[in-house]
């Protein structure tokens, strides 16, 4: 099986040992995302709100950068520090999916990094 790394400047570089995605055959894992903008790395944290959005926004550009786009998502995990957004998340989440909608786990987590209070990973699978 072919594997391939996938980049992008139009969402975060990684800030860490990591890709942005690895696509393997025709399955593409994306690393999480969490909401920095990706022109200057800072943390769009201005609500929970823009945290999602943003997110969202750049796992679309990594799933793009792969071939694919949000459509092609089949297993979505999201991070929270605060269960209380998860009604938030199914919100905006709305916005960008439509049914048939991928698989899906929401877990609460202390903290993230650079102090988020979302992140998330998704699987694709393209063709």
């Amino acid at each position: 099986m072919s594997r391939s790394i996938i980049s992008t400047d139009a969402a975060p570089k990684a800030i860490g040992t990591y890709s942005q995605a690895v696509r393997a055959g025709n399955t593409v894992y994306l690393s999480g995302q969490i909401p920095l903008d990706p022109q200057n790395m800072q943390l769009d944290n201005a609500s929970i709100e823009a945290e999602i959005e943003r997110v969202f926004m750049n796992l679309a550009a990594v799933a793009s950068a792969a071939g694919g786009s949000l459509g092609d998502v089949v297993k979505l995990n999201v991070y929270l520090t605060e269960l209380k957004h998860f009604p938030v998340v199914n919100e905006i989440m709305a916005r960008h999916f439509a049914e048939p909608y991928p698989a899906r786990a929401a877990v609460g987590v202390r903290e993230l990094p650079r102090g988020a209070n979302v992140e998330m990973d998704a699987v694709l699978v393209l063709g």
